[in-house]
């Protein structure tokens, strides 16, 4: 199990996430001198989940502006994710989404931040992980599905 502590050093992932409809490889390097939610839900096509994602996504922009970009993870696959991005909002899907969608399907980076739920195989829902990227530092706060909680 981590053992995550405000101001040390976040762990590291890379992983292939789904963007703009395309997979590519990500690391928290690419976000260098910028601050990163990563945020993890259990999993696809459920439907509490979509919420809080479209949310983030529709909301990125306000992230953006204060030097933040947003990460949504979970243990599916990417081809699972790229399916539930596919799939429009009013039939359970996420639709146009503008921010990534990693996967972590050995569940390493959800093992690494220490929310992996051995029993289930998901990561426990709605724990975000805001990052500084400058520094690598992380500060642990819960986040519920508003992404107006401060």
């Amino acid at each position: 199990m981590s053992q995550l502590q405000i101001q040390k050093t976040a762990p590291d992932f890379s992983g292939t996430a789904v963007i703009d409809g395309e997979f590519k490889e990500i690391n928290p390097e690419m976000f260098r001198g910028k601050y990163l939610v990563l945020f993890f839900y259990p999993l696809d096509f459920t439907f509490v989940c979509p919420t809080e994602i479209i949310a983030f996504s529709d909301r990125v922009e306000e992230f953006r502006q204060i030097n933040c970009e947003v990460i949504a993870a979970s243990c599916d696959s990417h081809f699972s994710h790229l399916a539930w991005i596919k799939m429009p909002r009013k039939m359970g899907g996420l639709g146009d989404l503008h921010i990534p969608l990693l996967s972590d399907k050995s569940g390493r980076i959800a093992r690494s931040y220490g929310i992996y739920n051995e029993e289930t195989g998901v990561p426990f829902s709605r724990l975000c992980f805001p990052v500084c990227t400058t520094q690598g530092h992380y500060f642990i706060m819960y986040l519920g599905n508003n992404t107006q909680d401060d």
